[in-house]
């Protein structure tokens, strides 16, 4: 058998034998765990190592950040939480009870980041009751980002698992 022939039938267009949607994956949580409550992760490093005007910045930015988010929750987040538990409702109706490829595979990229979400404004909410500066912003921060990982990997090894099944056992044609 031709080894071209091969791939072109195991990689097709779908969603979960797409490149593209393994890249978007990748990405997604590659920038979630990078992006700590819209803080790159290497200020909080930097700050942490050399303190002073690193230190500074990072509390300035923190702060900024964690107001925004709240304000956000605050002003809109009825509004958010709804659309968002309708957007998954939609998704879970499909991916499971139709068996829409293109939905499952958005559930499995919208239904962590909604949980990281969530995690998100817990975190902000904290550091603003604590007034968080210095060891205890830090510790809120990787904290975070630790959740966030942790999250990610369960949800990447689901992912390929569910999409290597698809790609393996249901076919092109769903059953």
């Amino acid at each position: 058998m031709d080894w071209y022939q091969t791939i072109f039938e195991v990689i097709d267009m779908r969603s979960f034998s797409n490149l593209w949607f393994w890249i978007a994956l990748a990405v997604v949580w590659s920038s979630a765990s990078h992006w700590v409550l819209g803080v790159p992760y290497d200020m909080v490093l930097r700050a942490r190592r050399h303190g002073e005007q690193a230190q500074v910045d990072l509390e300035d930015m923190v702060r900024i950040n964690v107001n925004r988010i709240l304000y956000i929750a605050q002003v809109s987040g009825i509004w958010i939480l709804g659309f968002s538990c309708f957007f998954l409702t939609m998704l879970v109706i499909l991916a499971v009870f139709y068996g829409f490829q293109f939905a499952q595979a958005v559930l499995l990229l919208a239904a962590p980041i909604s949980i990281i979400t969530v995690l998100r404004l817990s975190t902000a909410q904290q550091i603003h009751e604590e007034s968080a500066t210095g060891d205890l912003l830090y510790k809120r921060l990787t904290r975070h980002r630790i959740y966030t990982q942790i999250i990610g990997m369960v949800s990447i090894f689901i992912t390929s698992m569910w999409g290597m099944y698809q790609n393996l056992y249901v076919g092109p044609f769903g059953g």
